[in-house]
Parts: C-alpha cells; structure tokens; sequence
C-alpha cells in the first residue's frame, strides 16, 4: 500500500504495483501464419479440431502460445493473477457514493453541447422539462425501428436481442408523469438506453450472444445498469454482441450482424456491437458494453463514437457472474463526450456489497479536476505499426492537441509487446472455456477457439501471469516517471474490418485479423489501467459506401477516468473545430427526437 494526495486529501494506492522498469529491445511481432477458413470448411475444421485433442494442440502450438516458456526476463517474477489496482482517500471527507446522483442533477450543464449532430442526454432532458417531448413519444418512435419480434423488423432490429416492450412503455410512462410533476430523477430520467448482452436484466433471457443460456435462476439486474434505471433511464432492450464476446467483429450467424451503420460493407466492431450500432445510427445517446480485450473500444472506433474501458473492477457488474474475471470490464458507450461522462459517473457509483467497487472514489466532474499535467507518452515503434491512414490520422489530432491545447509528448518504451498479446489471448480464452462446458452448440470459429483454450498447460497460464506482473511493474515506473501520462496509440492500428459477404451466414475464422486488430487494446485489459476511444478521422473505404471513422486511445494510469474524460473533451473540441468536415453522422442516422415530434403530434 502506497500514499499519495489528491485535491490536497490524503490517499491510499491498494494493490498497486513496484515500479519496475523492464527495458527489452522492440521486436516487432512474426507475421502470423493462421489460415482464414469460412463456409462448409470452417464448418468441417471446427468439428474435426472439437474431436480430437491432438489437431487442438496442433492449432494451440501454431498460435504461439507456447513462447513465454521462453522468455528468461520471467524467470525471478512472481504471477499475479489480477490487475485490480485502488485509489481511495483516506479520510471522511470522500464524496460519498450515496449523493453522487443528487450532484449529478445539480451541476451546471450549460456548457456542455453535443457535437456534429447527434443528440445527447442533455437533449432530451431539456426536451422532457420543456415539455416539448415526452418519454413516451420517444419509445413510441424508436419500438418500430428496434424490434424483432414483429412481422417485418428494421435493418436497425438486428443491433437488438429482445426488448420488453411492456416494461419500456411502463417505464417511460413513470417517466413522463415525474416530468410533468417536476420530479424528474436525474438528467438520465426517461432518456432511452440499452445494455449488451453480457449482463443480467430482470425480465430478460442472457445468452451472451450464443445459443445456450446463461440467464440467471432469480431475477437479477446487474448493479451498474440498476444505477443507470434507479437514475430514470428507459431500457430498450439487450443489444446483439459477439458470440460469448469471442472475436471483435460482432459477426453472429445465430441472430445476425449489424452492419457498420457509416458502411455497410463493415462490421461495427465487437464483440459490443449492438451496442455501439444503436448509438452510431443515433437511436439512444448512451448504451452499456463490456470490454475483455477491447470490445468497447473497437466498435466505438470502427462506428465513430466516444468509448471507455474503466480500470479494472470498477465498475460494479455484481451479481452477474462475469466469464472472463481478470480482462473483463464493464463501461459505456456515448455518442458526445458529455453523454460518456454522465453514463460512466452514474454507472460506477461505488458499490457497498462489492469488495473491489467499494473501495474506489466516486466519480468526479471532469470539469472541475485541479489543474492536470497535459503528458501524451508514445512508443513510436509500436505507435507507428498502424496502417498510414490510422497513423496520419493519430498525429493531426496530436498536432492539435499539443500545439492548440497545451499537451506535451514524450517517448516511452514498453516491452514485451508481442508476447503480451498472447498472454492476454491464453488467458481470457482458459477463462471463458471454463465457463463453457461444451461447445456442441457453439458458432464454427468459436468451437475452434474454446477447444483450443481448454488445451493451455497450467505452465503456460502462470507464465502469463508472471509477464501480467511484470508489465504492471513497468506501467508503474512510466506513471512514476511521468505523473498523469496517458499512453496514445491508435485505438487499432486498421481502418475498420470489411466483411467477405458470405461470412454473414456461416461465419469465419480469421486469427491474423484479429491479432491484429487487437494490437493496441489488449494491454489496458491485461493490466487493468483504463482507456478511451475518441473518433478523429473519417478515411475512404477499401469497399463499399462511406467514409470509415478511424479512432485514437489513450490509456491512462489506474483510476485516471476523470483524467481520460477531460482528454476526451479536447479530442471532441479538436473534431469538432479542426477536423475538416468535423463529426460526419452516418447513412443510417435516425433522427429519434425529430420522430417523436412527429408521433406526438395530434
């Protein structure tokens, strides 16, 4: 346990790291060498690796995940098998959790403004106080675009697993009569969300985006959503997501893949893809996400959106039962920055009955933080992997921000980059294949996945642990070193993913796409520091029609989400003022509040 001050109070870092520098030389990643398998040999493939344990460990083998039996900078480093890292202050003035939603309602919002045509939570608040909307003329408007289970559902109904169409209208009517009684909740009151898959409802099926099930035997709600409903939010439904969370296209054959609403030829990214459709195509300001290995951060990448990935536990997912315990984190997805912060301050309120939540302070006003070192740190070997137009679009945006907003680079090394990757990829995949007991129902690609997963000697797991402690330990010397640091890459170092059209159907098995497209998101999740993603470019396609959004992430020291959101804001200020062309809104854009309007009228 360390100390150290914040706002002038003391605190205490539980469970933080020795700082530790690790200095290896770069060595840029060995092309993969997996094939891409799709159609009835996907098929066939994953039945014969299901079958038999030695083409799973042939598969296992060809993956690399053998190599950090190798690594000798191991060899004296203890494993640590989670990434949970406390700030807390010590003394009684902490804001207490109980009053963050009475704060929220109470603050001055006036200068916070959406951007580029997309409405925020603050839209609608001010709609529903001045009466020129209702909750329930929204829900009204958005039932027809979002459901599934009518005669003919939308091309937006795909973003969407189920929704309770009772409980909506019951919920946005409570609503609008605590509007009309000047009652309201909170500036989430009546406004229209919706939760991926991966979380518990009471009322809703989970099924984590597969054909089995895992919805819980009592009624439950997860504790970050029930913060979003005791707020006033209007949950529309469970959103669509990568089977079990597996791959980061969100390509589903059981209930279909929403398509990338800027281009239709690509994927929105995953495996929250739902999720983060419903907020690109403008259908609610705010949607909830889970992120193992980037799953937030990607498709808010790929659809143009502001996402964010909290420091590990916490955001409070009690009492579901999570599948990937030490990667994965629940958090938001916003279509503004303002709508980023309101969602996250309201979802991590901290939890009494979690042990790790509990002890986190409650979120601040990003607005009101003391004055913050501007500190970018880049590891220009691993910053300059990206494709040129994700890299050209990265350094525009940090042109911006240290030339106009005051920021300042610096050059970091981290080491062991590659081996990382696959020490992150064994882990979530043992954790996830322990929670699957067969994979007979599974997808092609992820009967592939899992069996190989359950193939990972003990070894093998505790040297991932080991590297996990030992990049935590670094990350802690270049926080050390540079106080308030956040670490700037491409949020991938691709322009979005292009689908192969056939895939929609059968699925497909690309392991070098996805290695890839991970190359940059993974490590937040390893170590448990949090990250955000913040559009700032739209590039050509390679097919298809419309501009690809091209994202940027900063990871930041542990607890540092008020530091991130205030980052996001001079990103949102650089789109929005310097970007030629600003925030493009998508072809799928649906003007909800201007239906309303519509619907409402006598």
């Amino acid at each position: 346990m360390t100390t150290g001050t914040v706002k002038d109070e003391p605190l205490l870092w539980l469970a933080r790291p020795q700082a530790k520098a690790c200095e290896v030389p770069y060595s840029p990643p060995p092309t993969p060498k997996n094939p891409v398998i799709r159609g009835q040999a996907l098929y066939w493939l994953a039945k014969l690796v299901a079958a038999s344990g030695f083409v799973q460990s042939a598969v296992w083998a060809n993956a690399g995940f053998g190599r950090l039996r190798d690594r000798d900078e191991l060899e004296n480093i203890e494993p640590r098998y989670e990434p949970t890292v406390v700030k807390f202050v010590s003394t009684a003035s902490s804001p207490s959790p109980a009053v963050r939603l009475d704060e929220l309602g109470g603050e001055d919002w006036s200068s916070y403004r959406a951007t580029g045509g997309y409405f925020s939570v603050l839209d609608y608040h001010e709609a529903y106080k001045a009466g020129k909307l209702t909750p329930i003329a929204v829900v009204e408007a958005l039932l027809p675009l979002i459901r599934r289970d009518v005669k003919e559902p939308t091309k937006h109904s795909v973003a969407f697993l189920d929704s309770k169409v009772d409980q909506i209208r019951q919920a946005a009517e409570e609503s609008t009569q605590r509007y009309q009684h000047g009652r309201f909740l909170s500036v989430l009151d009546g406004v229209p969300v919706a939760v991926k898959d991966e979380l518990d409802v009471a009322g809703y099926q989970k099924c984590l985006g597969s054909k089995l099930n895992y919805t819980s035997k009592s009624e439950i709600t997860s504790y970050c959503v029930q913060q979003w409903l005791d707020a006033g939010a209007v949950l529309m439904g469970k959103t669509n997501m990568h089977e079990l969370g597996m791959d980061t296209t969100n390509n589903n054959p059981n209930f279909g893949t929403p398509l990338n609403p800027h281009n239709e030829r690509y994927y929105c990214g995953g495996s929250s893809g739902g999720s983060a459709y419903a907020v690109a195509a403008g259908l609610l300001p705010i949607a909830q996400g889970n992120d193992g290995g980037g799953s937030i951060r990607i498709p808010s990448a790929y659809c143009g959106l502001y996402g964010l990935k909290p420091s590990h536990a916490r955001v409070s997912m009690r009492p579901s039962c999570n599948l990937a315990k030490t990667t994965d984190v629940a958090g938001p997805f916003a279509a503004n920055m303002v709508d980023l912060e309101i969602a996250y301050r309201v979802m991590a309120k901290p939890d009494a009955l979690d042990p790790d939540s509990m002890r986190f302070i409650a979120p601040q006003n990003a607005k009101c933080l003391s004055p913050r070192r501007k500190v970018l740190g880049i590891f220009r070997a691993w910053f300059n992997r990206a494709d040129a137009p994700v890299r050209d679009a990265c350094e525009k945006a940090l042109e911006y921000l240290t030339s106009e907003l005051g920021y300042e680079t610096v050059d970091i090394t981290i080491p062991l980059l590659h081996d990382a990757q696959i020490a992150h990829a064994m882990t979530i995949l043992c954790e996830v294949a322990s929670g699957v007991p067969s994979v007979a129902n599974l997808t092609p690609a992820n009967q592939i996945l899992i069996s190989c997963g359950s193939k990972t000697p003990g070894i093998d797991i505790l040297q991932a642990q080991k590297l996990r402690n030992l990049l935590m330990q670094h990350m802690a010397h270049l926080y050390e070193k540079h106080p308030g640091m956040i670490v700037i890459t491409g949020t991938t170092p691709n322009a979005g993913w292009s689908y192969h059209p056939s895939d929609l159907r059968h699925g497909c098995s690309d392991g070098n796409m996805q290695i890839r497209n991970m190359e940059y998101v993974y490590l937040a999740n390893f170590v448990g520091c949090p990250a955000i993603s913040v559009p700032v470019a739209y590039v050509d396609p390679v097919v298809g029609s419309g501009r690809v959004p091209v994202g940027m992430m900063g990871m930041g020291e542990w607890c540092s989400e008020d530091e991130l959101i205030a980052f996001g804001y001079d990103c949102e200020k650089y789109l929005a003022d310097a970007y030629v062309g600003g925030r493009a809104i998508p072809m799928n854009f649906v003007n909800v509040m201007e239906l309303a309007e519509a619907s409402a009228e006598p």
